[in-house]
């Protein structure tokens, strides 16, 4: 299992500034990204204390069903200003934002 340290942090970070305006990534694509296909938790760890290593556009980060972080008002308003097109019950709609890396 990976630990959490500083050089991980910033690898998952690197992925996360990469996302382009208008895009959504999951976390399990991230964790896919960078060689820990299986910890996607870890990987909403890392992004729930991304502000201690800089600004990250986090905000482009959502499940795999393309449901927001609960109790983050403030990612919807984000990524709709950023045009990210949304269905039923404030999900993202992924088929049409997901991010094609």
């Amino acid at each position: 299992m990976a630990q959490l340290n500083e050089d991980l942090a910033f690898e998952v970070l690197a992925v996360v500034s990469e996302i382009p305006r208008g895009k959504v990534a999951t976390y399990g694509q991230i964790a896919r990204l960078i060689g820990q296909p299986n910890q996607a938790r870890l990987v909403g760890k890392i992004l729930s204390r991304a502000e201690y290593f800089g600004d990250y556009p986090c905000h482009r980060v959502v499940n795999q069903a393309g449901r927001l972080v609960p109790g983050w008002a403030d990612q919807a308003w984000l990524l709709q200003a950023e045009g990210i097109p949304f269905k039923k019950k404030g999900y993202v709609d992924m088929a049409a934002a997901q991010w094609e890396d």
